[in-house]
């Protein structure tokens, strides 16, 4: 059958079940906009920005696990929209962004909106395309889906010419993708998985280093069946939060520069570091030369560019988490004893006990710590939680009580600021049965701001929570640590009527100072089921601790502020 370039496009989402694209329309990509128009078997959001349909497209893989697709334009449509194909490359999430493009016979004469966009997404995307025919597009839309969320997930950019779109072709779509310079490894080396088994029953100090990779392989319930059988201490990165219960005796806390005491020390003193799908960022790591210096490394992962890139590695081990665990557990049943680690939980809950992760609650003014505890309480797993970037970000990740794998949805590595508020967009969308929060600041929030409007229009109920202490929160406290009390552009104390903004944009607003205002607040919110924003205002010079300085180590942690 004969179809159009834009008619490809729309076959292709329906052919790969596709429900949901986020979007922005405009000149280049007008034939596809046109053929999404005149179908019915999957929902468009229009976003009000780019950056934000990505991050919505984001929110909508973290949550599921599926392929988030977002549609862009050409030029600035695109430009916008490169912040979410590099937060999601950062963060291996897998994505398929289409962009259109001048016509084929413009490219290279500085057209109306022409930029080069494949050149540009070259260095944050796991693949890019031209597109330079009709006929050559149903295999280049199957492949992007393919290579989105096979091996290590990612972002796939999909470049179509707007003549292409146009350009009539046969369309045969491939039931299965075979590329020849593509075969990732998921079945790991069974003599490596052997000696790292030996390792883990040989080994005194042990301790689980859990990564972000779990998620993403779907692997979280053997790992919390391999944590209870050997009875062997965990930490979680920050891409990890949710892996094992908040409540596992096991479970140390998050590690890495804002993590909790017993975690670092654990790592820091630990003879085997057991790394299931990290890749070894520095916000973990601090001083290379200093980390894990007491372990053996066993380091499992599909990307066999990430084993060894920072840190010599042990026990190398490339393939996929789950059909590694799946024969390497029973190895490790069979000579394990749990006992053998008693003395060894005993010094870390004695870590603990010393400086456990804490704060001082006040009467008199609202600590964030609190709401994020209250969100919890009140909560718990029945919410899915997104965050912006900041204080806020990592007192979410301390404090929440996250029981279950893709309930933490935020940006890693890239740091995105106004990732928070479209994310729980594309999260309320994935997960309808699910309350979406946002725990945002008063920077953050205003960086994709006009997604309220989005929201309400779309019918996406989500409760955006503004920790506002009317600053550049973290930026502050690196200010106020390092450089002073020098707060060079960092006070926030002009802001907005958070309040009356959401209203303006058909949502509901709330202002906070007390607990029981809180309380009130975020019952009502729930119970109403609309786009909220509840402006908290909380203690402005609150420090998130313990704090690991940049290039510092684990083991020497800052744990408390003194002036």
């Amino acid at each position: 059958m004969e179809m159009t370039g834009a008619q490809m496009v729309i076959e292709a989402m329906k052919l790969e079940g596709v429900d949901t694209v986020f979007g922005y329309p405009g000149g280049a990509i007008m034939n596809v906009y046109d053929e999404l128009y005149k179908q019915n078997d999957f929902k468009h959001i229009l976003t009000r920005h780019e950056q934000a349909a990505v991050h919505a497209a984001e929110g909508y893989a973290r949550a599921t696990g599926k392929v988030g697709v977002a549609f862009v334009t050409s030029g600035p449509g695109f430009t916008n929209a490169v912040t979410g194909l590099a937060t999601a490359y950062m963060d291996s999430i897998p994505l398929v962004v289409i962009s259109g493009q001048v016509p084929i016979t413009l490219i290279g004469t500085d057209a109306f909106q022409e930029i080069d966009a494949t050149g540009i997404s070259r260095s944050c995307t796991k693949h890019n395309y031209l597109v330079r025919s009709a006929k050559e597009l149903p295999h280049i839309l199957k492949e992007a889906f393919y290579l989105a969320n096979s091996g290590r997930p990612g972002p796939v950019h999909v470049d179509i010419p707007k003549d292409v779109t146009a350009e009539l072709a046969k369309f045969e779509y491939p039931t299965h993708v075979e590329i020849p310079t593509y075969k990732p490894t998921t079945k790991g080396n069974v003599r490596q998985i052997k000696k790292a088994a030996e390792a883990i029953c040989n080994a005194k100090r042990p301790v689980f280093y859990l990564g972000g990779g779990i998620i993403h392989s779907g692997s979280a319930d053997l790992v919390r069946e391999f944590v209870a059988a050997t009875q062997i201490p965990a930490v979680e990165t920050l891409m990890a939060r949710g892996v094992l219960d908040h409540d596992d005796p096991l479970l140390l806390g998050m590690v890495g520069m804002h993590g909790s005491y017993q975690a670092n020390m654990a790592m820091s003193e630990a003879d085997l570091m057991i790394a299931l799908g990290p890749r070894f960022d520095d916000r973990v790591t601090g001083k290379l030369s200093e980390f894990g210096k007491h372990a053996k490394i066993i380091h499992v992962d599909i990307d066999p560019s990430s084993i060894g890139k920072l840190v010599d590695v042990d026990y190398p081990i490339v393939g996929d988490l789950k059909e590694v665990l799946d024969v390497m557990i029973p190895k490790v049943k069979e000579c394990v004893d749990p006992d053998k680690y008693q003395a060894w939980r005993e010094i870390l809950k004695r870590y603990n006990e010393i400086h456990p992760l804490t704060y001082e609650d006040s009467d008199k003014v609202l600590k964030p710590q609190w709401v994020i505890e209250r969100v919890g309480q009140l909560l718990g797993d029945k919410a899915v939680i997104s965050t912006d970037v900041g204080q806020h970000q990592m007192w979410t990740a301390q404090f929440y009580p996250f029981s279950f794998p893709r309930q933490f949805i935020t940006s890693g590595g890239l740091g995105t600021m106004g990732f928070g508020f479209p994310a729980a967009m594309g999260v309320k969308r994935a997960r309808p049965d699910m309350i979406s929060v946002n725990f945002t600041g008063d920077g953050s929030i205003l960086m994709n701001i006009q997604e309220l409007v989005t929201a309400v229009e779309s019918r996406l109920p989500v409760i955006n929570i503004i920790l506002n202490n009317h600053y550049l929160g973290m930026v502050r406290q690196w200010q106020t640590f390092f450089y002073d009390k020098r707060y060079a552009e960092t006070d926030l104390s002009f802001q907005p009527d958070f309040v009356r903004l959401a209203e303006a944009c058909g949502g509901i607003g709330y202002r906070v100072e007390t607990k029981e205002e809180f309380d009130e607040a975020l019952k009502d919110a729930v119970d109403k089921g609309v786009v909220a924003m509840i402006d908290v205002i909380v203690d402005r010079d609150e420090n998130v601790l313990p704090m690991v300085p940049s290039g510092g180590t684990l083991y020497n942690m800052m744990l408390e502020y003194k002036d």
